[in-house]
Parts: structure tokens; sequence; C-alpha cells
């Protein structure tokens, strides 16, 4: 792949939609259609100007999907409505929990039985596409931290906790595979990396996040011209316990999420103010949120992390198109893809949501807005780092692949009428 056109390319991207960006949001695509159908232009697919080969780069890509999934995770962590209720976080936690779970058992039946792919490899391709995407779902995803939507408040909580209630299956299935040590009938895998990963991954993320509202909330006192180095504090807790929950070999993917949650619930908590009540009562939520102080940490630096999103879902997606070749589209990846798309993602919201409140349409909804994208990839690559055999990770590669880019391209036509649908409503 050469660097210098892979820049030139990048370049031109960035400045074609910065400069028609008024008249791209008339259109009924969203952006990463546009990245996806410029890589496979320039891709092997039409010109072969850029070829990215995965099982060759996937340390590379590994690093550059992880800090793409994180800094979404905290993103989306950071727009939770105030306060946290089990009533309103009923609904996503048993998506992101138990919905995700059943997922994995029906792609794993479907792998095994329909695809022949042996048992390990079936349950790490259950893993792999089972999660919703953080990244690419941001078209339906919470606005604001003043939005109160129930439908993309679902969205937006599942797809930031079942990037980290996936990697347990990701384990399992190297450990059927004989990449990852299972211990005796699968005691290891239980204790370590279900119970114990996923626990200590929400303590971590939840004392770092309240933690370092109140280290910043004593040390600041009234002075707000702090707020120019948010965008550290925020890089930072990011970091830290990323880095430390990898170190007790807990899930940090879950532990960033629950961070940005916990610093935004205590900083609103300490200065006694909630926006979502304040805008309740100045309208409806399309209207922009009241204005906080600016020395909240999670509001301060929320556009710095959404810019940086934006960025990495233009280098990932645009690298996805140049990857695929005309052969990619296997009858086997995309049987895969609709089986996901139109049996199992709607299946298993709606036995979940069975006994929930929300209205229909939003259950409707739900099941379809189930957007697969770059969490996908960092678990594939993930999977290739720890000694994926090479037929293996070429099958899985070729279903991954073919099963973003249908989601980006089918979900992201829908999106639009579907929501503006829904708004009048």
């Amino acid at each position: 792949m050469s660097s210098a056109i892979a820049f030139v390319c990048v370049g031109l991207l960035l400045l074609v939609m910065g400069l028609t960006s008024t008249a791209i949001r008339r259109l009924p695509v969203t952006t990463a259609m546009i990245y996806l159908a410029v890589g496979i232009v320039v891709g092997p697919t039409a010109l072969n100007l850029l070829h990215f080969n995965p099982l060759q780069q996937s340390g590379f890509l590994e690093i550059a999907t992880e800090i793409a999934v994180l800094l979404s995770l905290f993103t989306a962590g950071m727009k939770m409505p105030v306060p946290v209720s089990v009533r309103r976080w009923q609904t996503p936690v048993l998506l992101a929990f138990a919905s995700m779970s059943l997922t994995v058992a029906l792609i794993t039946v479907f792998g095994y039985h329909l695809l022949g792919l042996p048992l390990g490899a079936a349950v790490l391709l259950g893993a792999i596409l089972a999660p919703t995407d953080p990244v690419l779902a941001t078209d339906i995803q919470v606005r604001h931290p003043g939005d109160r939507d129930r439908l993309r408040f679902n969205v937006t909580c599942e797809a930031g906790m079942n990037d980290g209630t996936a990697f347990p299956f990701v384990m399992l299935g190297l450990g059927l595979l004989g990449l990852h040590d299972l211990g005796h009938y699968g005691s290891e895998w239980i204790l370590r990396d279900l119970l114990w990963a996923t626990a200590a991954a929400g303590v971590i993320g939840i004392a770092s996040g309240a933690a370092l509202a109140h280290v910043a909330w004593r040390l600041r006192g009234v002075d707000e011209q702090h707020h120019r180095l948010d965008d550290f504090l925020g890089l930072g807790l990011i970091a830290m316990v990323y880095g430390a929950s990898l170190m007790v070999h807990a899930w940090g993917f879950l532990a960033v999420f629950f961070a940005a949650v916990a610093l935004r619930q205590t900083e609103l908590r300490l200065t006694g103010r909630c926006p979502d009540r304040l805008q309740l009562q100045n309208g409806t939520d399309d209207e922009a949120p009241a204005r906080t102080p600016p020395r909240r940490i999670s509001e301060s630096s929320l556009a710095f992390k959404e810019q940086l999103e934006r960025l990495s879902e233009v280098v990932l997606i645009l690298l996805v198109g140049c990857t695929l070749f005309v052969d990619s589209w296997s009858l086997r990846a995309i049987a895969t893809a609709a089986f996901l798309f139109i049996v199992v993602r709607p299946a298993s919201v709606l036995a979940l949501m069975s006994r929930s409140r929300s209205p229909m349409r939003i259950r409707l909804l739900t099941g379809w807005f189930g957007i697969r994208g770059i969490g996908s990839l960092y678990y594939l690559m993930y999977a290739i780092e720890h000694g994926l055999p090479q037929d293996i990770a070429l099958e899985l590669l070729h279903i991954t692949l073919v099963v973003v880019t249908l989601s980006i391209m089918i979900h992201g036509l829908s999106i639009r009428p579907l929501m503006d649908r829904y708004a009048r409503r």
C-alpha cells in the first residue's frame, strides 16, 4: 500500500467532506457510506490504487480499531442522561448481556451446522458479529447530554456495553481452538474471563470516573480557565482506565464506558444541577441543551472526542473499502449477513423486550438498527494477533468484511427515512 497515495486519498476525502458538508446532509446517505464508496473505488475492486491487507497488517489494524472504539465508547458514556435509574437502564442492560449472548448462540449454530466451521471458529464468529458498533451508529445515538429519547438511549447504551460483554465469548472461541486456557471444564473461563473481568471492569471504570470528578472539583474551585486542558483529562482517563483494566485482566472497553458515565453523573451531582430537567422546562429534546459550567470535564471535552471519533471513522472505513475484492462477495458471507440482519438481531431484541413498556415501533427499530462495524474488525484482529490459524482467519475475514460493508450500506440507507418517520410520530 503506497503511503503517498494513501495520504492523498485521505486528504482529498477530508477536504471534500469539509467543503460539501451542508450538501451532504441533504442526501439520504450517511458519511460512512461515502467513505466506503471511495475506498471501494480506489481499492482492488475498481481502480486498484490502494490495497490494504488485514492479515499482513493485523497489528496496526488492531491498534487503530482499538483506539477508535475507545474514543467512541467514552463519547457515548458522556452523553448518557442523568440520573442513572434501574428502570431506565434495564432494557439496554438486557440488550447488552442477554440479547448479545443469544446472538452469539444463534450465529454459532449457523456457523457450525450451515457454514461447516469448527466449533471454536463458530463461537468466535458469533462473538465478532454479535456486538453493535458505537462508531458507525452515531446517526441514531444520543445527540447531546440532554437527549432523553428512549430509542437513541437504548441503542447508545447497548453499544457502549456490549463491546465489553462480547470479550468473554471471544476468549471462549479462542479457547475451543486451543489458543486460550479455559481451565478444567471451563472453570478458568467462567471465573476469570466472565465473572472477574466483567465485575472488575465495572469497579475500575466507576471508581476512576467518580474519583476524577471529585479531584477536579476540589482542585479547581471556581477557576474556569482549566477547561482548556479538559481534553487532556478525558484522554488521560481513557488511557489510565484502559491500561489498569488490561493489567488486572478486566475488560477495558466496558471500564472506559462506565468511567465516562460515572464522570458525568458525579460532576452533575457536584454542581447540583440536571440538564435533562432544564431541557424539559425549556422545550423539546431537539433544542440545544442548556449551557453548563465549562469546568465540567465531561461536556467541555466532548466536541474534541467527537472530532477524533469522526477522523478515525474516515480512515478505518476507507481501509475497509480498500480491502474488498470482487471475489470477497461469497454466498456464505452474504447468507451470514442476511441471517444476522433479518433473523438473529430482530429475534433476539424482540425476545428480550417482550415485557418492556416501550412501544412496538421502538422495539422494531431497535431490532433493525443493529449496526456492525469497527468493533467487529477489532475482535477479528485481536484473534488473528493471538494466533488464529490462517485458513480460519481468512474465512472469518471475508465474512466479517462483507457483513460490515452490507451493514454500512443497508442500515445507512434506512437510517434517515426511518428516523425521520419516527421523529414525526
